[in-house]
C-alpha cells in the first residue's frame, strides 16, 4: 500500500493512531506524517529491523531524537556493511519491540510484540513477569486478498523465482491486513491489559517535528548570518567589475536588487556554498558549467557559478528566486567526467558527513518489460512471453486469457516502487544531522544517500546542489591542456563573450561543421543550424531549446525558421501572444513562455502557471492539482473573453511544448558550452578531435572524429609502441592512436607499454619488448596485427614468426636494462610481406575502423556516384544516384505509428549527406549496418537545406577479406 492510500483506509476506518516501521528504511516517514495530520490521525513513526528475512526487532521512536537514533543505528550498519545484531542497541528515545517469544531480559524500553494468532501460546502460562512487556502487534502490508496476490508476485520478482517456490517466510501472512473495526479489542479481550500496554506505550510516543515546508538547509556559510551577507555582497560586487567593468549602471542596479531578494529569502548561505565549490574546483583545475534556473541569476554571474550573462539574454531572477515560487531553485554544476567525484569528495570532507548526503531517486514499473517479468514467475515458456510483447501480436494477444491476466497485474503494478536508486547529481547539506529524517544508504557509487528522491525533499524543505558531469566539459578541459603543449598558448576558456563576437567562429557555427562540439553535432542540430544560418549566440540559444522534440512535434519548430527568415510575414494567434512572444515570432520556444502564456493570455497566476508548467515536464506528481489547473486555464481564459478556437490552439501549442523545453537560462548555459567547443574547433581543431576522441561520450563513432581529425591536416598514425600513449596523443600535426582502442588488449599493457618506455627509453626490437614488459603470446599477437611492431621495418607475418619461436623459448622478463644485451638467434626465413588490404581487415578487426585504406577504397567497385554532397544544391527536384559511408542513422515513429528514418553519410570527398526514409520504403530498403550504400532518390530541399528524399539504396560490396581466403 502507498503511505496516502494506507493512511485514507485508516482513518475510514476510524482508526486514530498508527506506526509506520518500513522495513530496514525510514523512506516513508515524512510523508506518513503529512498524511496522518491531514486525516487526523496521530503518527508515531520507527523501523522495521530483519536480517536475512527474520525479523529481529522493531523501534518505535518516542521523538525526533529517537527516530535519529534508529536512523543512525541502521545508517551505521548500511555504511559500514555490518550485519544487523540480534540484540537491539540501548536507545534513550526509542522503545524496542521483540518478536513473541524473546527469551532474553528485557531492558526499561523493551517490550515483546504478540499477534492475535499467537494468543494461545500465553496459554496456561505465569504472565506476571511479563505483564506490563506484552504489547499488541498487527502488521499491515496489503488492503485484501486481490492487493495479497499482488504482494506474492511482486515478492516472486524480487526473488527471481516462480510463485509456487517463493516459502511463506519470503513474504507478509494473508492476514496483515486492516482489521474491520472492533475486531482487534474482540480478538484480545481475553488479554485486555495487552491493549492497555500498547496504547501507553504510543500515548508516550509525539513525532515532535516542525510541519510543512521549512528550511532546513545549511544556514549560513561563515557561522554568522550577518558576516554571510557581508561576503555575498562582497564577492557580488568584486564579480561584477569583472565581468561589466566599473561603470555598468544596469547590472549595478541588478546585483543589488537581487541581493536584497537573496537576503530576505535567506539563501545568502546557497549561493555562497556554491562559490565554495566553484572555488575549490577551480584551485584543482577542473572546468566547468553553471545551468538550470540558476544562470537567470546576475550575482550567480558575478560569482562565476555560471558564464551566463542574464542582461544580454534579458534573463529574469524571479524564475531562479522569488517568494511565490512553489519549488526551491538550485544550481546544476557541470564537471568533466573524471573530476566529479573529486569534487563530492570535497563536498562531504567541507561540510561533514553528518550533515552532507547524495540523493536518491526512486524508480517505478512503468515500462512494459515488466510483462515479461510477470510472465516468468508465472513460469510461462519463453516463446509464448516472446508473443506477449510482439506488437505484430497485440490484436491475438487481446483475446488470450493469459495476455489478459498478465496485463491486469500489469496496470495495478504500474508506478509502484520498484528500487531505489541515487540521482543524477544531487546533494544534500543540512544545517542539522540528516539522520533527523532518513537513514543513509552506501550504494556502489560509495557515498552516504538518503532514502527518498528529490520530490519528497522538497517537501520536506531540502534544497539540493545538483552537481553533474559530462564529457564534453572533458573534450573542452584536455583540448586546452593540449593547445598548451602543442602550441605553448593558454586559453581562458570562461572568456566567451569574446569567442561569441569572433567573426571566424562565427562562420564556422554557420556551415554546421560541429562535429565533436558539445550539443551541436548530432545530424539534426547541424541541419537546424544550416537551415537557421545560425551564426550568432542568441540564434544559437534558441536553436538550443527548439531542437527539443515537443517543439518540432507541435510544429512549431517549422514555424520558427520561417518566421525566422520572414519575422514581417508573422500571423499572431491573438494580440497577447505578439505582446509576449514577438523575440521568437510567437513561438514558445522557452519554459519561460509558456509561464508568460498561461499568466497573460489565460489569466492565471505566476504560481499556478509555474506548476502548470512543471506538471507538464513532469516534475509535479499530483495529477488532481494537474487536472484542476488544466480547467483553471481554460475557464480563466473564457473569462478574458478569449474565443474558444484560439484558446484550444494556444493549449495545443503550450501542452505539446512545455514537456520538453528548456528555461531559457538552461538554454543559453548549453549555448556557452556550444561556444566554447566551436572556438577549440575552430583554431585547433586537431588538439580538440583528440580530445574528443580521448573522452569518449561523443554522438558519433570514433572513426568519425578520425575523419575529422585527417580533415584538419593531422596525420594519423596506428597505435606504436614507441609512440603511442594509453590514449591518443598529438605533437604538431602527428596524432598517434592509442593502445586504449585496440579490442583485446589487457589493461595492463595498455598502461605498462607507455610507462616502461618513458622510463626506459624505446623498445628496439620486438625481443626488447617482451623482456621488458611480460607480455604474453596472445597480447604480443595483438599489437603485430594491429601495427604496433612497424618500427622494427619487418612484416607482420615475419614478427609473428619470431613472437612463436621467442616465445617457445624461455625468454628472460625484466624492465632493467641489460649490462650485455644477447641477441636472438636469426632464422632465415622466406619473404613474408602483408597487403594494404590485409592491413585494413586487421584494423578493422581491432580497432573498428580502417586507418590504412578509406572505406571507399576497400569497395568492389570504382563507381562513386552521379554527384557529391556539395553538388546537391544545383539538383534540386532530380533524381540522382550517390555513394555514402555510413555514418548513423535515426528511427522515427509517425503518427499512424509506421517506421521512417533518417540517415547520415560521407560522400568519397568526406561531406556529409542527410536521407529521408519515408515508410514506404523502409521494409524494403532497410539499413544493414555499417558500410557504404548506393544510395537512390530525389533531392529536395527545406530553409536553403539539401537532402535525398531516398526511392532505393543497399549496402555496396566490399573486397574479400584475403586473410581467409
Amino acid at each position: 500500500m502507498s503511505v496516502a492510500s494506507l493512511v485514507e483506509e485508516a482513518a475510514a476506518r476510524g482508526i486514530t493512531q498508527m506506526a509506520l516501521t518500513d522495513i530496514n528504511n525510514s523512506t516513508g516517514l515524512i510523508e506518513f506524517m503529512r498524511e496522518c495530520d491531514e486525516q487526523g490521525i496521530k503518527p508515531i513513526a520507527g523501523i522495521e529491523f530483519r536480517r536475512d528475512k527474520r525479523l529481529l526487532y522493531i523501534g518505535i521512536a518516542r521523538n525526533r531524537e529517537g527516530m535519529r537514533e534508529l536512523n543512525e543505528f541502521l545508517t551505521e550498519h548500511n555504511l559500514e556493511k555490518k550485519p544487523l545484531p540480534d540484540r537491539a542497541p540501548s536507545l534513550v528515545n526509542a522503545y524496542i519491540i521483540y518478536p513473541f517469544w524473546y527469551p532474553g531480559e528485557l531492558n526499561p524500553n523493551e517490550y515483546i510484540g504478540i499477534r492475535f494468532d499467537e494468543l494461545n501460546k500465553l496459554y496456561g502460562k505465569d504472565l506476571k513477569a511479563l505483564k506490563d512487556k506484552l504489547v499488541a502487534l498487527q502488521p499491515v502490508f496489503v488492503l485484501d486478498k486481490v492487493e495479497y496476490r499482488l504482494h506474492e508476485y511482486l515478492r516472486s520478482i524480487d526473488l527471481n523465482s516462480v510463485l509456487s517456490l517463493v516459502k511463506p517466510e519470503d513474504k507478509c501472512l494473508p492476514t496483515d491486513m486492516f482489521l474491520p473495526p472492533g475486531q482487534m479489542e474482540a480478538k484480545y479481550s481475553r488479554y485486555a491489559f495487552i491493549l492497555d500496554n500498547t496504547r501507553e506505550l504510543m500515548g508516550r510516543c509525539v513525532m515532535d517535528y516542525p510541519r510543512g515546508r521549512i528550511n532546513l538547509n545549511r544556514r549560513t556559510f561563515t557561522g554568522n548570518k550577518k558576516n554571510d551577507r557581508e561576503l555575498l555582497e562582497k564577492l557580488a560586487v568584486s564579480g561584477l567589475e569583472y565581468r561589466y567593468g566599473k561603470n555598468n549602471k544596469e547590472a549595478q542596479r541588478k546585483v543589488r536588487h537581487e541581493l536584497k531578494v537573496i537576503y530576505e529569502l535567506d539563501f545568502c548561505a546557497y549561493f555562497l556554498i556554491t562559490w565554495d565549490i566553484i572555488r575549490y574546483s577551480t584551485s584543482q583545475g577542473y572546468y566547468h558549467v553553471g545551468r538550470g534556473s540558476g544562470a537567470n541569476s546576475i550575482v550567480a554571474y558575478c560569482l562565476r557559478i555560471t558564464d551566463v550573462d542574464p542582461i544580454e539574454l534579458n534573463l529574469y531572477f524571479e524564475r531562479f528566486l522569488n517568494a511565490q515560487r512553489t519549488s526551491p531553485p538550485d544550481f546544476d554544476i557541470d564537471y568533466s567526467w573524471d573530476e566529479r567525484e573529486d569534487v563530492q569528495d570535497y563536498i562531504f570532507k567541507r561540510y561533514g558527513s553528518q550533515h552532507t548526503a547524495l540523493l536518491g531517486t526512486m524508480s517505478t514499473f512503468k515500462d512494459r518489460s515488466i510483462i515479461r517479468e510477470i510472465g516468468k514467475v508465472m513460469g510461462l515458456p519463453k516463446p509464448e512471453i516472446d508473443s506477449f510483447t510482439d506488437p505484430r501480436k497485440a490484436a491475438e494477444n487481446r483475446n488470450n486469457p493469459t495476455f489478459r491476466k498478465i496485463t491486469a497485474i500489469y496496470e495495478r503494478m504500474s508506478d509502484m516502487p520498484n528500487q531505489r536508486s541515487i540521482h543524477a547529481g544531487g546533494v544534500l547539506i543540512t544545517e542539522e544531522p540528516i539522520t533527523y529524517y532518513t537513514a543513509l544508504d552506501l550504494p556502489p557509487k560509495g557515498m552516504p544517500t538518503v532514502q527518498w528522491d528529490m520530490y519528497e525533499a522538497e517537501k520536506i524543505g531540502f534544497d539540493k546542489y545538483d552537481i553533474l558531469s559530462q564529457r564534453g566539459i572533458g573534450h573542452i578541459k584536455m583540448a586546452v591542456k593540449l593547445v598548451e603543449d602543442n602550441h605553448q598558448r593558454k586559453i581562458d576558456i570562461h572568456q566567451v563573450k569574446a569567442f561569441m563576437r569572433d567573426p571566424k567562429v562565427n562562420a564556422q557555427l554557420k556551415t554546421g561543421d560541429t562535429i565533436g562540439c558539445f550539443y551541436i553535432e548530432s545530424p539534426a542540430m547541424r541541419q537546424l543550424i544550416r537551415k537557421l544560418d545560425c551564426e550568432d549566440y542568441l540564434t544559437l540559444v534558441a536553436a538550443s531549446s527548439i531542437i527539443r522534440p515537443g517543439v518540432a512535434s507541435s510544429g512549431m519548430m517549422g514555424e520558427y525558421i520561417k518566421y525566422h527568415h520572414a519575422p514581417e510575414t508573422v500571423n499572431y494567434l491573438h494580440p497577447v501572444m505578439k505582446e509576449q512572444l514577438e523575440e521568437t515570432y510567437g513561438v514558445m520556444v522557452y519554459q519561460e513562455d509558456v509561464i508568460k502564456i498561461c499568466i497573460h493570455f489565460a489569466g492565471m497566476d505566476g504560481t499556478d502557471a509555474d506548476i502548470l508548467r512543471r506538471g507538464m515536464s513532469g516534475k509535479y506528481r499530483s495529477k488532481k492539482e494537474f487536472d484542476r489547473l488544466v480547467e483553471r486555464f481554460f475557464s480563466e481564459a473564457k473569462k478574458l473573453g478569449r474565443p474558444d478556437d484560439v484558446v484550444a490552439e494556444v493549449w495545443r501549442q503550450v501542452s505539446s511544448f512545455a514537456g520538453y523545453s528548456f528555461s531559457k537560462a538552461h538554454s543559453a548555459s548549453f549555448a556557452v558550452e556550444s561556444y566554447q567547443s566551436l572556438f577549440l574547433k575552430t583554431y585547433y581543431p586537431r588538439e580538440f578531435m583528440v580530445a574528443v576522441l580521448n573522452n569518449y561520450g561523443g554522438f558519433y563513432a570514433r572513426y568519425l572524429y578520425v575523419h575529422e581529425l585527417r580533415k584538419a591536416g593531422a596525420r594519423v598514425h596506428l597505435p606504436c609502441v614507441n609512440n603511442s600513449d594509453s590514449i591518443v596523443n598529438i605533437s604538431g600535426i602527428d596524432v598517434y592512436l592509442g593502445f586504449v582502442g585496440i579490442h583485446g588488449l589487457n589493461e595492463t599493457f595498455i598502461n605498462l607499454i607507455p610507462e616502461d618506455r618513458r622510463e626506459n627509453g624505446c623498445y628496439v626490437s620486438l625481443e626488447d619488448l617482451i623482456k621488458r614488459t611480460g607480455i604474453g603470446l596472445v597480447q604480443v599477437v595483438i599489437l603485430i596485427r594491429v601495427g604496433a611492431l612497424r618500427f622494427t621495418g619487418k612484416s607482420k607475418k615475419i614478427l609473428l614468426w619470431e613472437a612463436h619461436l621467442l616465445m617457445g623459448a624461455k625468454v628472460r622478463v625484466s624492465n632493467e636494462p641489460e649490462l650485455f644485451a644477447m641477441e636472438a638467434k636469426n632464422y632465415s626465413l622466406p619473404v613474408l610481406e602483408n597487403t594494404r588490404l590485409e592491413n585494413t581487415y586487421h584494423e578493422l578487426e581491432l580497432l573498428g575502423f580502417p586507418v590504412s585504406m578509406s572505406s571507399f577504397e576497400l569497395l568492389q567497385t570504382n563507381y562513386r556516384g552521379e554527384i557529391g554532397a556539395n553538388d546537391m544544391i544545383n539538383h534540386i527536384g532530380q533524381k540522382v544516384k550517390m555513394v555514402g559511408w555510413y555514418v548513423c542513422e535515426k528511427t522515427v515513429r509517425t503518427k499512424t505509428g509506421k517506421l521512417m528514418w533518417f540517415g547520415s553519410f560521407l560522400d568519397v570527398e568526406g561531406n556529409f549527406f542527410d536521407t529521408v526514409h519515408f515508410p514506404n520504403t523502409t521494409t524494403e530498403y532497410p539499413f544493414t549496418g555499417a558500410g557504404c550504400y548506393l544510395i537512390e532518390g530525389k533531392v529536395v530541399i527545406e530553409f536553403g537545406f539539401a537532402s535525398i528524399e531516398v526511392f532505393q539504396f543497399g549496402k555496396l560490396q566490399i573486397l574479400n577479406n584475403p586473410i581467409i581466403d
